[in-house]
């Protein structure tokens, strides 16, 4: 028999949420567990064949369909507000948007990457989504809810990635500085630090092409006590946690670690 207080407790059904960075590998596994949970999904990205094929994602693996995308440019505060009038009503924002882009010592950092990652992961991945959606649910008296995505990085930097270490901690920081401005209105927001999950993004940093560890890869894993990277649907339970007024109504301005032990690593 289903368990009623458990369906109750993190049922999403009525609610729609925005995922940014939708086309993304791991905005897509978050998108798929807010609709099977019940929500109705609309992504957003800058990508279009990423973002169909996510959609059809969703309507494969929730059952039900995607109730729309929309390819936006989460760097154009008026693209954005265009994205915003078009999803209509909504009440959960997930920032997936984000990555890194190469790696080098301090001394040889290119500024317009470093730039680039910055606005990619704070303003496209965190601040500039909060700012016109915010804005838009006070007008509205909705008591939403937003999840960031902050990182590993946000705690201890890793070596070589200076801008995404630098911006995963502002996304951290500014989770907590929304969420005390936003309380009053009713709008809780939260944040994410994955551990190390294999996506687009750190593949090919951890993984070699026959399948074995890279160097960097047998640090992060000498460095998590479970031994291992995460799988995706081990993220999904703290995703539907924060989205959920009923199990999560009371939970603001905190970011969740979700590392295998990453962060209490010793010697």
């Amino acid at each position: 028999m289903p368990n009623r207080y458990l369906e109750e407790m993190f049922d999403l059904s009525g609610k729609t949420a925005v995922v940014t960075g939708g086309g993304g590998v791991l905005g897509t596994d978050m998108a798929v567990a807010l609709a099977r949970a019940g929500a109705k999904v609309i992504l957003w990205d800058i990508r279009e064949d990423a973002l169909s094929a996510s959609a059809a994602r969703i309507d494969k693996e929730a059952g039900r369909k995607c109730a729309a995308w929309r390819k936006v440019d989460l760097m154009n505060e008026t693209d954005m507000l265009a994205a915003l009038d078009a999803a209509g009503d909504f009440q959960i924002l997930l920032n997936a948007c984000g990555g890194n882009k190469g790696k080098a010592n301090l001394v040889d950092q290119d500024m317009d990457t470093f730039r680039f990652v910055m606005k990619l992961n704070v303003e496209a991945g965190c601040f500039l989504p909060m700012k016109i959606v915010a804005k838009r649910w006070i007008e509205k008296k909705v008591k939403g809810c937003v999840i960031n995505i902050a990182s590993m990085a946000s705690y201890v930097p890793l070596s070589g990635v200076w801008a995404y270490d630098a911006a995963k901690a502002a996304v951290k920081n500014l989770t907590e500085g929304a969420a005390k401005e936003l309380a009053p209105h009713g709008i809780r927001v939260n944040a994410l630090a994955p551990g190390f999950f294999l996506g687009d993004q750190n593949r090919r940093l951890l993984i070699n092409e026959d399948g074995s560890l890279t160097e960097r890869g047998k640090s992060v894993i000498a460095h998590t006590p479970a031994g291992r990277f995460g799988e995706a649907n081990e993220l999904m339970g703290a995703v539907l946690l924060l989205a959920s007024d009923k199990a999560a109504g009371f939970v603001n301005g905190i970011t969740i670690p979700v590392d295998g032990g990453y962060l209490v690593q010793n010697i």
